[in-house]
């Protein structure tokens, strides 16, 4: 005979078993089952946060900075319409996720009570999979699959509605066992000889790397493939992770994202080699495309819907990156032979003048001119905060205009030391440096956010003093939206601000923070900058530094 079981304590004992170790929460009425349950689930690590945008926000970064299954859980419609914009940026990098919601009692809810909405019609446009449970006897088979969908690649989040009546119903029920889909394929002998002849035949051939090369650790071979070849490679123009290894010789840096200027720095090379998704996602309109005329795509990797979304591809390779890459390199050394050799050590001394190394010893140099400004250059600030972090610290990015050269300044060393906003969707930063850093206890977390940003989820801190988090944050106060001020001027020619400052009343970031429950520094000499921010990394607890920057346009 089976063991009965209520559904609330069933769920949370099959979020367990699937690995969630964190549930990420902002309880309401309709989650006090899952609170009530909680008791018996002492294992489990309840992480709550002060709305529901942060708490998917949150979990985003737990996953980005370990690659595992993560699970929240946010209050009926209102809450899941809070979270939205942070589920919208965990859909752009296939974040694996369980997003679950509380429900109104089945048949209460017909009646359309207050908090009532449909709950799987607003999450369906953002998840890979919405449902809602409607027998308890059905939960164990749903939770198992929303935990296999999400982790399948393409990876991505799932929704779960979870009606009060199953959750406090009781019955003997089967929990099921969890599966995990082993999708590291790789392509054939045909496929992969192929492949390599295109290569071959390039003469200046350019790589492009993309999250995939993340999500299957293929950092170290996508470097060897680039150094084989003699190939340069770049960042695609949404450069959220670390999709390539700084300081390998072939490293050139970021593509721009904007049509032109990727344009022409592609203009040169023959054959674009495609490592991931869309290489070439750009931000603003533009009459001019992105891709040179006559340039050809080859392109490896899993999404599927990303492979030649927007540029057809003279090969298209549905299989894992890493693995693919693994395959590949051993057939291209015996096919090309002493010649590709040759041909590399060439090609890579061409690249030695121009490689990222190249480049940040003259950008370090003209930074450097500028140490004694006041306000303080946005640029020097992401130097000396570069400068003073520990080499096993994790930086998460959303300075935007203030943090434009992090990328440039800071190598990227391994898969999950770098985390940068994917989606454009601001107020991520926050919240996700708290989620990266409880994925990672022992190595310190540095995030730099602009003031704008900071502003959109400057809560986030009380959850990371809560949990006494070694994070760091570092915000970039320019007294408004810089970038938009930027774009209103380049677009339109127009330098009337409107509803761009905040300066009437200016904000007081250390302030907050210190009510937060945050040690919190403001620094407006650029003297101090260094000194302070290596003391502040190098200590326990959290801390917020507010430093004072130009705000010119």
């Amino acid at each position: 005979m089976k063991n009965k079981i209520t559904g609330r304590s069933a769920f949370l004992a099959l979020l367990k078993d699937e690995g969630i170790t964190h549930l990420f929460g902002n309880p309401g009425t309709t989650e006090l089952p899952i609170m009530h349950a909680l008791k018996d689930h002492p294992d489990l690590t309840y992480v709550m946060a002060m709305q529901e945008s942060l708490v998917v926000a949150i979990a985003d970064g737990y996953s980005r900075a370990s690659g595992k299954l993560v699970a929240c859980n946010v209050h009926v419609a209102p809450g899941l319409g809070n979270a939205m914009g942070s589920l919208y940026n965990a859909q752009f990098t296939g974040t694996p996720m369980i997003l679950t919601a509380g429900q109104q009692e089945q048949g209460h809810g017909l009646m359309e009570p207050v908090l009532y909405g449909p709950l799987v019609r607003m999450a369906e446009p953002l998840v890979k999979w919405a449902v809602e449970v409607t027998r308890l006897e059905d939960l164990p088979r749903i939770v198992r699959r929303a935990a296999k969908v999400a982790m399948t690649p393409p990876t991505g989040s799932v929704f779960i509605s979870l009606p009060g009546d199953i959750l406090n119903s009781e019955a003997g029920i089967d929990l099921g066992r969890s599966t995990r889909i082993d999708a590291r394929t790789r392509p054939s002998d045909e496929a992969l000889k192929a492949f390599a002849a295109r290569l071959l035949k390039a003469e200046r051939p350019v790589i492009v790397t993309m999250d995939e090369v993340v999500k299957s650790d293929a950092l170290k071979e996508a470097a060897e493939l680039a150094e084989l070849l003699g190939a340069a490679a770049y960042q695609s123009s949404t450069p959220y992770g670390s999709h390539f290894l700084s300081e390998s010789l072939s490293f050139v840096g970021t593509l721009a994202r904007v049509q032109k200027v990727a344009r022409d720095t592609l203009a040169p090379y023959d054959l674009l080699i495609a490592l991931g998704g869309d290489p070439l996602r750009m931000s603003v309109h533009s009459e001019v495309d992105a891709l040179p005329d006559g340039l050809g795509i080859v392109q490896v990797g899993l999404a599927d819907w990303e492979i030649a979304k927007n540029y057809g591809a003279e090969i298209a390779l549905k299989a894992d990156v890493k693995e693919t890459l693994r395959a590949l390199i051993p057939v291209l050394k015996e096919m090309g032979g002493a010649a590709l050799a040759q041909r590399a050590r060439q090609r890579l001394a061409e690249l030695a003048p121009k490689n990222w190394s190249a480049r940040r010893v003259v950008l370090v140099e003209q930074i450097g001119k500028s140490a004694a400004r006041t306000p303080i250059d946005p640029d020097f600030l992401v130097l000396q905060m570069v400068e003073a972090m520990p080499d096993h610290a994790i930086l998460v990015d959303e300075g935007l205009t203030s943090s434009r050269q992090i990328t440039a300044l800071r190598p990227h060393r391994d898969r999950y030391g770098y985390h940068g906003l994917a989606s454009g969707g601001i107020g991520w930063g926050l919240p996700a440096s708290v989620g990266v850093s409880i994925a990672n206890p022992d190595r310190p977390v540095v995030c730099c956010s602009g003031d704008g940003s900071a502003m959109y989820s400057i809560q986030s801190l009380w959850t990371a003093a809560h949990h006494k988090l070694p994070l760091n944050v570092v915000i970039a106060n320019n007294g408004g939206y810089r970038i938009i001020k930027q774009r209103l001027l380049a677009f339109h020619g127009d330098d009337n601000y409107v509803g761009m400052d905040f300066a009437d009343p200016p904000v007081d970031f250390a302030g907050v923070a210190k009510a937060l429950g945050c040690e919190a520094i403001k620094i407006s000499d650029p003297r101090e900058l260094k000194a302070t921010l290596a003391s502040a990394f190098n200590r326990p607890g959290t801390k917020l530094i507010e430093v004072m920057v130009d705000g010119k346009v």
